[in-house]
């Protein structure tokens, strides 16, 4: 039994820097490294970079995981007040703030390993990945007025159908 909790704990808590990918997916920086071109020395600080990135990202989300655990406690705590919900739903904010900050230094970081058309490459990558949606689909974005969003759902206020009575309260 303490052989297998053993075997549990080290692969769920992970057992060193590698990272558990399917047998026939490449490394998440595969990509970037073959589309931008590296040479040897920036692969091997575009490594550097992405192991000191995943570490640091992974403590951030270990924090959250954490927060949101006290949280959710709570749930079966009478004595838990709302300022205590309140306090730790900041928490959870500023740790994903910190998660948002990290991705855009690290990213600021790789930009740094590139030459002039390396940047121009890269600047597009970046430009694509955050216009495409879920299944790298192109969101509903277009010239239209209303960029081919869908039309608005006929309701009393012209938004959102929602009965004879008033709008809903917004927090």
């Amino acid at each position: 039994m303490i052989v297998v909790n053993a075997f549990f704990l080290y692969n769920y808590l992970g057992g060193g820097e590698k990272e558990r990918l399917p047998v026939d997916s490449k490394p998440p920086g595969a990509f970037l490294v073959k589309e931008l071109g590296f040479d040897d020395a920036q692969k091997e600080e575009f490594r550097a970079l992405t192991r000191a990135h995943r570490r640091t990202m992974r403590g951030i989300s270990d924090d959250i995981r954490g927060l949101k655990d006290v949280l959710f406690k709570g749930l079966s705590d009478a004595s838990f007040e709302d300022t205590n919900i309140d306090s730790i739903a900041s928490l959870i904010g500023e740790k994903e703030k910190l998660k948002d900050l990290e991705v855009y230094r690290h990213f600021k970081s790789v930009q740094e390993l590139c030459n002039d058309k390396q940047k121009e490459k890269f600047s597009k990558i970046i430009n694509d990945a955050l216009h495409k949606g879920p299944g790298n689909q192109r969101g509903p974005r277009g010239d239209g007025p209303n960029g081919n969003r869908p039309p608005r759902p006929d309701g009393p206020r012209g938004d959102r159908p929602h009965g004879d009575g008033p709008p809903p309260k917004r927090p």
